[in-house]
């Protein structure tokens, strides 16, 4: 069987007379590809020089860029992409494009080709942030952003930000990394400090999105709930999690939507401290499920 695979690779017909897979014409083998992932284009490009050739083609690949790929063209200089083939385009894009000063990144997903964005921090405004009594910054390489927030203690819990972005049309989900304690490494070892961690056993954490187009999502949870990690995939205390704030449906990419969101805890009648926020992750829902802590609540 093996040998008889292998000779249907051939570029020519098999010795006696059948067709084989190199006898397909070009054109027909792209039309299959605009079907397929581009994984299994890569792959099926190792073949024979036809489906190298299909998998090279522009009009494969331009059935795999989302209809306005152009807009995270517009955040680079054009001299980076400018004559690059369908496909280069996309190898660039899947991965992270950096824009407004490094705080946003925009990428396309490498097997449906759908958009997805994370944003710092950095690009966030924090309550008291600038105070070095409540906050503080320290550089890690669990982040993508190589940086994270470090809250200290506070009263006043608040970290909001905002991001206009033309989103082809899609259902996307929006949620907020954060993690208790501090980390650092000691001998190699990853090593977590629960030292100021303390108040958010106390009540929840509230969790909001707004759209331009008038959509609006809650959710609330308690980030120090030692039964709710056990239920929720045995998660342990310190480490990242993903919570969901809430999903929106953009119907079309023009005009642009601007989406707007918050977590906060202000009820002052105690202090908290010793949490990590990293960013903000907005992407597809489907491709978020399975990675995600909680239920969404919409009001």
């Amino acid at each position: 069987m093996g040998a008889s695979l292998s000779s249907l690779t051939e570029n020519e017909s098999t010795a006696n007379g059948r067709p084989g897979l190199g006898d397909i014409p070009e054109n027909c083998v792209a039309c299959v590809f605009m079907y397929l992932t581009p994984p299994e284009i890569c792959n099926l490009a190792r073949i024979n020089h036809a489906f190298r050739g299909a998998a090279s083609s522009d009009s494969v690949w331009d059935s795999k860029l989302p209809s306005n790929y152009h807009h995270l063209l517009d955040v680079l200089p054009q001299r980076i992409y400018e004559g690059l083939s369908k496909k280069d385009i996309f190898a660039f894009l899947s991965r992270p494009v950096p824009f407004d000063d490094g705080n946003k990144e925009v990428w396309l997903d490498r097997i449906s080709g759908r958009i997805c964005m994370s944003i710092s921090t950095k690009a966030m405004l924090i309550t008291s942030g600038e105070d070095r009594r409540h906050w503080s910054w320290f550089p890690t390489e669990e982040s993508r952003f190589h940086v994270v927030a470090y809250c200290q203690q506070v009263w006043w819990f608040e970290v909001s930000g905002s991001v206009k972005f033309p989103f082809p049309p899609d259902i996307y989900t929006l949620t907020f990394r954060v993690r208790l304690g501090k980390f650092y490494k000691r001998l190699g070892r990853r090593v977590c400090n629960f030292e100021h961690t303390h108040g958010w056993d106390l009540g929840p954490v509230r969790y909001e999105l707004f759209t331009s187009d008038g959509q609006h999502a809650v959710s609330e949870y308690s980030l120090d709930d030692s039964d709710q990690d056990d239920a929720n995939a045995n998660l342990k205390r310190g480490d990242w999690i993903e919570y969901k704030v809430g999903e929106f449906i953009v119907s079309k990419s023009d005009p642009a939507t601007e989406v707007r969101f918050s977590m906060k805890q202000i009820d002052c009648t105690h202090s908290k401290g010793g949490l990590c926020v990293d960013s903000v992750s907005i992407a597809p829902s489907d491709l978020k499920a399975g990675r995600r802590k909680g239920v969404s609540k919409y009001q």
